[in-house]
């Protein structure tokens, strides 16, 4: 028996350099959020701070927090007091030496009913989380809710093709992305609008090749000062199975997305699109290898 539809939302911030402030901001968003009838509703990545992997510091470690711990316990009571499902984003500290890049899933009654640890873990100009995380070991995720089953996925993640079908299989709804992604300035003006069309593009691959929803949550606004910083693009969007953009937000604005979610139109789509079906099972074994020649 399907479920019935739901509504699944997204919150598009701008963080300070005051991690309580973030986090006291981010619930208002997310009561703003359950009052326009959102179900469950995804954050950005890594909220309660400025992106911090610009830079290779150890004083960063500071901001880490265990789980259960502070954001989380203030995360589940939003959740409670909404009868909201919540995806956080959580820098973990799970012992001396290893922290972890986490999403953190909260059910209507504020129980804590999943946690996932980003598993591709990046190391480019201004992106150096390998520095700050330890791959997660966790395995991919899909965590049942009271509205609905829930993927989550983490940034990076989000260009792996492998990722979104492993979450998928394990009879995901929605895939949600908590992200942190932008243009170095430098790069804006050649690179930029192919940079931020092969973000959607890939994860609105994601919703068409899993017949699922997605939902794309991302940051805005200029962080860093160090080559540049990085501008954060914004342009979070929540994408339907057919791959069609329900809701999309502004590259610069802060803003509440809500869209509805229908177990239905999943279940068209994959009537329609059989590509768990069609899928070559037998001859797949060459992909747990880094590279076939």
């Amino acid at each position: 028996m399907l479920k019935k539809p739901f509504k699944i939302g997204l919150i598009q911030m701008r963080m300070s350099g005051d991690p309580e402030a973030n986090v006291l901001h981010a619930c208002r968003l997310l009561e703003k959020a359950a009052k326009q009838g959102a179900q469950v509703v995804c954050m950005p990545e890594l909220f309660r701070s400025y992106y911090f992997c610009q830079n290779e510091d150890p004083e960063v470690f500071e901001l880490a927090e265990s789980i259960p711990g502070p954001t989380t316990e203030i995360l589940a009571k939003v959740a409670k007091q909404n009868g909201i499902v919540i995806v956080g984003s959580i820098f973990e500290r799970r012992t001396a030496g290893i922290y972890h890049n986490t999403s953190v899933i909260f059910d209507v009654d504020g129980s804590q009913v999943g946690m996932y640890r980003k598993m591709h873990i990046p190391d480019d100009p201004l992106y150096y989380e390998k520095y700050y995380f330890t791959p997660g070991d966790l395995g991919f995720k899909t965590i049942k809710t009271t509205f609905g089953d829930i993927g989550t996925l983490v940034c990076w993640d989000q260009w792996y093709p492998e990722a979104a079908r492993l979450t998928a299989m394990q009879g995901a709804h929605v895939l949600c992305y908590p992200t942190a992604i932008g243009w170095h300035p430098s790069e804006k003006t050649e690179f930029g609008q192919d940079q931020i069309s092969a973000w959607e593009t890939m994860q609105r691959s994601h919703a068409i090749a899993n017949g699922v929803y997605v939902i794309a949550c991302n940051r805005f606004g200029h962080e860093g000062a160090k080559n540049g910083g990085i501008e954060f693009w914004g342009s979070s969007f929540i994408a339907d199975p057919f791959g069609r953009i329900l809701a999309k937000a502004s590259p610069d604005k802060e803003e509440v997305l809500i869209a509805v979610c229908d177990p239905n139109i999943q279940e068209t789509t994959r009537r329609n699109w059989p590509f768990f079906r069609d899928r070559r099972i037998d001859a797949y074994d060459n992909l747990v290898k880094r590279f076939n020649k």
